[in-house]
This record gives structure tokens, sequence and C-alpha cells, in this order.
């Protein structure tokens, strides 16, 4: 069921519609990172005069330690920034892909609407973070196994993910039943593991909520 709703999904990434809602979910997630960026490189430079440390190469310095602390938080917050953003505007993917594939229920949908689609893209970003942080610590200790870091990230981001595109198509229909919890994990597993895949984790936001319009509307079709 996962992999023919991973599959589907794919060439509803090229839709019009799809390519809108990348190219505004890429640029407003540029922006957050740049302005993150400055920020990072205002602190640093802030706290390099208060406390009156000396940093050979002074400016180079800085922009290296802001450098070093972007590579960081682009590996733990792009996916975080990019899924809490493109949830502000899943709906223009999510009835594309109802439309064209599942026309009966996109005719009796219900509108999300900005405020709830704002608070569970801000639920999202809190959760994701928070998670993240709170096993930041047991990724550094499992740096050392080489493979445990990625593995203990795909667990727990599989379990946000899954939960976070149950959040976005669920709402529209609530005639229907929730999508069960270990399609949700495997859902979620699959969106994590093509977050991990570089260039394919650009696309990753959008192929992961048309899969989850799949993954909620394929097996009543499979049943009827």
């Amino acid at each position: 069921m996962i992999l023919t709703a991973a599959f589907r999904a794919f060439p509803s990434i090229f839709h019009g519609a799809a390519l809108r809602l990348l190219l505004k979910t890429l640029l407003l997630t540029l922006l957050a990172f740049a302005i993150l960026a400055v920020a990072l490189w205002s602190g640093i430079h802030a706290a390099r005069l208060h406390f009156g440390w000396t940093m050979n190469g002074g400016g180079l310095a800085e922009a290296t330690a802001t450098a070093l602390a972007m590579i960081a938080a682009a590996w733990l917050l792009f996916r975080a920034t990019a899924m809490a953003i493109m949830s502000l505007f899943a709906d223009d993917i999510i009835i594309a892909v109802e439309c064209e594939d599942y026309p009966q229920a996109a005719a009796r949908a219900r509108p999300v609407g900005w405020g709830r689609s704002l608070h569970f893209a801000l639920r999202s970003l809190l959760r994701t973070i928070g998670w993240n942080l709170l096993a930041l610590p047991a990724y550094a200790l499992l740096l050392v196994t080489g493979i445990g870091t990625i593995g203990l990230f795909l667990i727990v981001n599989a379990i946000l993910l899954g939960r976070d595109l149950a959040d976005m198509v669920e709402p529209r229909h609530p005639d229907l039943s929730p999508i069960p919890r270990g399609n949700r994990w495997l859902m979620g597993l699959v969106s994590a593991l093509i977050f991990l895949v570089p260039v394919l984790n650009l696309l990753a936001p959008i192929w992961s909520a048309a899969m989850a319009v799949h993954m909620l509307h394929g097996a009543r079709r499979k049943m009827s």
C-alpha cells in the first residue's frame, strides 16, 4: 500500500499546482534560513564584543562559526521548516490530487481554512524541533556507531512526519476513518527517507503530501 501510494504520488510533483507550491515552499524556506543566518551572525558578533573574545580573523571567524551553525541547523530544521511552510498551502496540492484521482471525494471535501492550517503548521514545527532537540544527545552518542544516528533520526521523524501528513489530509474528510497508525508510521518513514536524499529532499514536502492523499483514499477505492 505505502509503495503504491509513493509511486502514484510521484507524477503529482509535476502538476502545475504542485510546482507552484514547490517554488513557494522553497523560497519561503530559504528566506527563513536567511533570516536565521543573519540572526546567528548578529548573535555571535554581539557575544564576541560583549565578552571581549578575541578571534583570529575577526569577521572571517564569525562567518565560519555562523556557517557551521547553519549546517547543523539545516540538518535539524530543514525538514521541519519546509513541512511547516508547505502545510500552510497544502490544500493546493491535496485538492489537485483529489480532483484528478478521487473526484467524488474532492466534491465532498471540507475546506480546512487558513486558521486551522496555521495551527497545524505551528504545532508541526514546534513538535518536530522539540522532539529532535530531546533526541540530540542520543544522536551525538550514536555517531560512533556509524549508522545509529541515522537510524534513530528515521524512527523519530517517521513518527512525526506520519502525524503531520495525516493532519494535512484527514480534516478534509471527517467522514472517513483515519489512516491506521501503522500506515502512518510507514508513510512517515518513506517521507523521512526521501528527505535524506540530496535533490529529492527538495521535492519531499510535495511528494509526501500527495502520498498522504493516496494513503487516505487508496484503500477505500481498493475496497469499493
